[in-house]
């Protein structure tokens, strides 16, 4: 990555600061091998502030577009990524895992040195999807032989059927 941004999280949170920016796409090493291609950029938003029970946490925002392999034709999909997520910050081991035992809770060990670029790099990796894939509309197998939806309609075992006659 070009450059480094740390902040000092309890700070962050005790003194309200936002953070606001962009990254190229080209600089998140990580996120590039989801990538079918690394230009543009994607812009996050970062705000410290403190929950309903009082409790530290930051609110992460994350936009892009990204280029990524359809799993069922291996074409591009311009996938929008529009990333909202909030994470508390455990002052102890104890709290942390705690906070953990919760599934609805997302939170990370509180830290004199979080390096922003990389927390907005893992939360962009873990909002994508799992399996890429067009809608059944918009992706074909092979623009030259078969679609999809054609496929399906043939019987499974149609090919094992040839294989039953005597060379």
């Amino acid at each position: 990555m070009s450059d480094q941004l740390v902040i000092d999280t309890l700070d962050f949170v005790r003194n309200g600061k936002a953070l606001r920016g962009s990254i190229p796409l080209h600089d998140l090493q990580r996120l590039g091998s989801y990538l079918l291609d690394s230009t543009g950029e994607l812009t996050y938003e970062i705000s410290g502030q403190l929950d309903d029970l009082n409790r530290p946490m930051l609110e992460i925002a994350v936009n892009a577009t990204l280029d990524l392999s359809c799993q069922r034709c291996l074409k591009t999909i311009g996938y929008v990524l529009d990333v909202k997520t909030t994470l508390l910050l455990a002052r102890t081991e104890d709290e942390l895992a705690l906070y953990d035992e919760d599934i609805f809770v997302d939170a990370i060990y509180a830290s004199n040195e979080l390096d922003i670029l990389a927390l907005v790099e893992d939360e962009t990796i873990l909002s994508l999807p799992v399996s890429p894939r067009h809608e059944d509309t918009g992706c074909h197998i092979s623009a030259e032989t078969e679609t999809h939806e054609d496929i399906e309609k043939k019987h499974p075992f149609s090919i094992l059927a040839s294989l039953k006659h005597p060379h």
